[in-house]
């Protein structure tokens, strides 16, 4: 029998320990709740201090493109550089934000994977209304593949054909795609720097 009261590990102490250290996590599917507190996490810490890097790390199935457009929008808006890691799973909305890291800093643990596709949305409603919708999600479609297209290096016409069906990614195909740039190796990879305070000499 399921339990639907199960007690989430990943609980709010946790977040904010991770925050201290300027880690924001995506765990789960994304949507308008999780990635408003993403976005206001990102602009806090860069609002804090501009020169210190920020990590993402992610763990998740995918979710929402509107939030997923306004975090890339964020990620470009912040003055500071911040790193992306795909956790285990990078699908869909998690794949486009992980390729949306600041270029060399993105990242992804040995055996994570990636998923790439195109998504999906429901149409119904008047000939007028199906028509209208069609259209947003060409635009859609088109915006978020021409930003992959941007991030990973790869042509528009090759991203388009490889996202019409599912099309998983190991890391080292994912790096070979353009999705990140680093296999995870070394602790020092993952972890924001903390900065110095003092004199130095």
């Amino acid at each position: 029998m399921a339990h639907d009261d199960k007690i989430p590990m990943f609980d709010r102490r946790a977040r904010e320990q991770l925050l201290a250290r300027r880690i924001v996590v995506l765990d789960g599917a994304l949507d308008d709740d999780n990635g408003t507190l993403l976005m206001t996490q990102i602009l806090t810490l860069a609002a804090e201090d501009a020169r210190a890097g920020i990590a993402l790390w992610i763990h998740s199935p995918g979710g929402s493109v509107p939030s997923m457009l306004a975090i890339r929008d964020v990620l470009r808006l912040v003055p500071c550089e911040v790193s992306t890691l795909a956790l285990g799973l990078a699908c869909s909305a998690g794949q486009f934000l992980l390729s949306a890291g600041s270029p060399g800093r993105r990242y992804a643990l040995p055996h994570a994977r990636i998923l790439m596709h195109q998504g999906s949305a429901g149409i119904g409603g008047s000939a007028v209304e199906v028509e209208v919708q069609a259209e947003d999600l060409r635009y859609t479609v088109e915006t978020v593949l021409g930003l992959i297209a941007a991030d990973t290096g790869q042509p528009y016409d090759r991203v388009y054909e490889d996202s019409l069906h599912d099309r998983w990614f190991t890391a080292t195909q994912a790096r070979e795609y353009g999705f990140i740039d680093h296999i995870v190796e070394s602790f020092g990879q993952v972890v924001p720097e903390r900065q110095r305070v003092g004199i130095t000499s």
